[in-house]
């Protein structure tokens, strides 16, 4: 687990010193976007991206081993913000599923996603804002045990969801930090997941848990160089009811590097530590070509 730990604390510093690296153009940058984005009429602004993943890899007669192996991923990540005088209302969907298939294997999933985030905002001074935030994640899919082969989730089951006030620090659509003193938290798990224990922090014979606690959500966009896009996001959240000192903590870190308009290649990670799911950290890492799709 400390491991895990350096792996992410090294990540977020060495995409905090690049950051810092261009500050000088990316502050400028940032100042020519506000300056725009202050002209910009009141009403919706919408922009998404839609994007396929595929790696492959085939032996034959590779002395030194290997196997056969494809898959597939495809994302969506979409933003829909509204603006009127003081208010700002910022939602984004982000939606991924992946297939993987290893020769002589069944077909698994490589990544199951969707998440629906939405934070309101009135202006208070300067960059402040008094705020609201809801947070929704599920999956799309089954989850399967592959040691034992019982199924252990599906959609909706675990379902979380967090709201809560609290204060937005936002400078830019691409800058923006939300603290959320009152948060509550609903996860909700179907019946038959909890009848011989615990599942995912819902106790044997349950079908939900309550809790309420702190939230931390932060987000930064930043292009590192012409063409390659950094993006940063971490959700932190501490149960006051139960053990606040084990915060759950939810990184992502995605890197687009443009190829041309429609081909990228495309790098994700993301960790999470969840004491009540797992104890430890879970982490997911993709790359591949893609193909994108802007709209």
């Amino acid at each position: 687990m400390k491991r895990i730990l350096h792996q992410v604390v090294l990540l977020m510093t060495v995409s905090l010193s690049l950051a810092q690296t261009n500050e000088k153009e990316n502050l400028k940058k940032t100042e020519e976007a506000l300056k725009v984005s202050a002209d910009k009429p009141n009403g919706w602004v919408k922009k998404g991206t839609f994007t396929f993943l595929a790696n492959q890899a085939t032996f034959n007669n590779w002395l030194a081993g290997g196997q056969s192996n494809i898959s597939g991923n495809v994302g969506l990540n979409y933003d829909f913000n509204y603006k009127n005088g003081d208010w700002n209302w910022d939602n984004k969907i982000i939606a991924a599923y992946g297939l993987t298939k290893i020769k002589d294997q069944e077909m698994q999933k490589s990544d199951d996603r969707l998440e629906l985030n939405s934070l309101l905002g009135k202006k208070a001074t300067g960059y402040w804002f008094y705020s609201t935030f809801f947070n929704f994640k599920t999956q799309f899919d089954s989850g399967i045990d592959l040691a034992s082969g019982v199924k252990t989730s599906h959609f909706f089951s675990p379902a979380y969801f967090q709201f809560g006030p609290g204060m937005m620090w936002k400078k830019s659509d691409n800058l923006k930090v939300n603290i959320a003193p009152a948060t509550s938290k609903l996860i909700i798990v179907h019946p038959h997941f909890t009848q011989v224990g615990a599942s995912f922090g819902v106790e044997q014979g349950d079908s939900s848990r309550y809790e309420f606690g702190a939230a931390l959500n932060g987000y930064y966009k930043f292009n590192l160089m012409e063409n390659v896009a950094v993006e940063n996001i971490l959700n932190l959240y501490s149960n006051y009811l139960e053990d606040p000192q084990n915060v759950d903590i939810d990184y992502t870190l995605n890197i687009v590097m443009k190829i041309n308009k429609s081909l990228s290649t495309n790098f994700a990670f993301q960790t999470i530590y969840d004491d009540n799911a797992f104890r430890g950290f879970q982490t997911r890492q993709i790359i591949g070509l893609g193909v994108n799709y802007g709209f």
